[in-house]
């Protein structure tokens, strides 16, 4: 077996690994990149925005428990990922608001922007290797030197100075999940890509790399209770990102999380609960203003409860309070008892009380009829446990050493996001530009 020798070697063709590799191939390095699936893109195909806090201090407020020297590095070079996006020829809208708290971005198209990756890779002279199982790192005098890799059945050495683990986190795996995120977290649906099960997680561990934390959580949405995701459009169609403004009860008929700070937060609340499933209430107002409203600016609005229930979710409607008695009892919830906490929480609401528990961005009261039902259950895009890096995305060993040759970027990482969220793909991106930096 005779060794093939690159620049840079990385090993996951997703928004992070195609990041790095052409703005590698951009540098005049030659790159190989390594996918386990029969194309490119994972679940960056499925996005359309990059955004994250654009100060520290809206980092830091929103995401408190997050590695300080990443949270700084994605804020201050966030800029010059959005400029690397547009240098290649792709069309970036104007900065726009995302979520409540004060988040900002840019709608893009993902699916150009990794063709166009690829493009740059490819006519530079480097190789793209599909169907590929990366088996395991090559370890020299503790430098890693490249990867063992079968393809097609047979055995492939590639070496390279910098190897970056980029393959999009362990979602995929039930047993990793179940492991690192939460005893129930592996009977979550999955809304992202399905080949991202873990690989650069345990090829890092394997050489000494630091993980954790196993608190930090998971990001994800709502989505209606008892529906498959059949089709990666089901990823965003089916979320229920009006959560925000809603009220949740669960099978104790309580509240049991400030919903207003945001559905990818509720989301890991409500996998604690009896069941992990809860009732998800609107009125009127909710149904009118964020149900049927876009996410965000320039998306397609769609109506969750309609939708909800023509894929045979558990939804339902009542005129008033009164007919919350009737709900159907095989879903487990009482009626009376929920329809009794909305009146309250509206009395409270409306006299500016103490609410509990309490409602930071959206104390308006639930009043206004009809009423609208969805039972919710929680959905994982990507785990926050994972690989330590560096502001440079080396890999760190449990000694916060870096492991020499050895990189990670994207979902594989962990310490960025702790039980809070600004952006999947902006950290791919920052984190991928960073990579190559670093690789040179």
């Amino acid at each position: 077996m005779s060794d093939e020798v690159f620049d840079l070697l990385v090993i996951g063709a997703g928004m992070a690994g195609l990041t790095a590799a052409a703005k590698s191939a951009r540098n005049g390095k030659k790159v190989c990149l390594v996918e386990v699936g029969g194309d490119i893109g994972g679940s960056a195909r499925f996005a359309g925005y990059a955004w994250t806090a654009p100060t520290h201090e809206i980092m830091n407020a929103e995401n408190p428990r997050g590695d300080a020297t990443l949270k700084r590095a994605l804020v201050d070079r966030f800029a010059d990922g959005v400029e690397w996006i547009r240098s290649v020829g792709i069309d970036v809208d104007n900065a726009q608001r995302i979520l409540d708290f004060g988040g900002q971005g840019h709608k893009f198209d993902t699916n150009h922007y990794i063709d166009t990756c690829r493009r740059i890779v490819t006519e530079a002279g480097g190789e793209l290797v599909l169907r590929a199982d990366t088996e395991s790192l090559l370890l020299e005098n503790g430098t890693v030197a490249g990867a063992t890799v079968r393809v097609d059945g047979a055995i492939r050495q590639f070496r390279s100075p910098n190897t970056l683990l980029a393959t999009g986190g362990f979602q995929g795996d039930k047993d990793l999940l179940a492991e690192h995120v939460h005893p129930d977290a592996g009977k979550m649906q999955l809304r992202s890509n399905p080949t991202s099960c873990g690989a650069g997680y345990r090829l890092a561990s394997a050489v000494g790399a630091s993980t954790g934390s196993e608190d930090a959580g998971f990001y994800g949405h709502l989505i209606p209770s008892g529906v498959e995701l059949s089709d990666p459009s089901d990823f965003v169609d089916m979320s229920l990102y009006y959560s925000e403004h809603a009220l949740l009860f669960n099978l104790n008929n309580e509240r049991f999380v400030d919903e207003t700070l945001g559905d990818h937060l509720t989301t890991m609340a409500l996998l604690d609960q009896p069941e992990s499933r809860g009732l998800l209430i609107a009125d009127a107002r909710v149904h009118r203003d964020w149900m049927l409203a876009s996410y965000v600016e320039g998306a397609i609005a769609l109506d969750k409860f309609d939708l909800g229930n023509k894929r045979g979710g558990r939804v339902g409607m009542a005129e008033d309070l009164e007919e919350f008695e009737y709900m159907p009892e095989e879903w487990g919830y009482e009626g009376k008892v929920i329809a009794a906490a909305i009146a309250e929480f509206n009395r409270a609401a409306d006299a500016g009380e103490h609410l509990s528990p309490a409602r930071a961005r959206d104390r308006s009261s639930l009043a206004a009829g009809p009423y609208y039902f969805i039972e919710a259950a929680p959905a994982v895009t990507f785990p926050f446990h994972g690989i330590r890096i560096d502001d440079r995305a080396r890999v760190l060993n449990k000694d916060g050493v870096p492991i020499a040759g050895l990189l990670a970027a994207g979902s594989d990482t962990g310490g960025l996001w702790h039980r809070a969220y600004a952006g999947g793909i902006a950290s791919a991106l920052v984190f991928g530009l960073t990579a190559a930096d670093t690789a040179c």
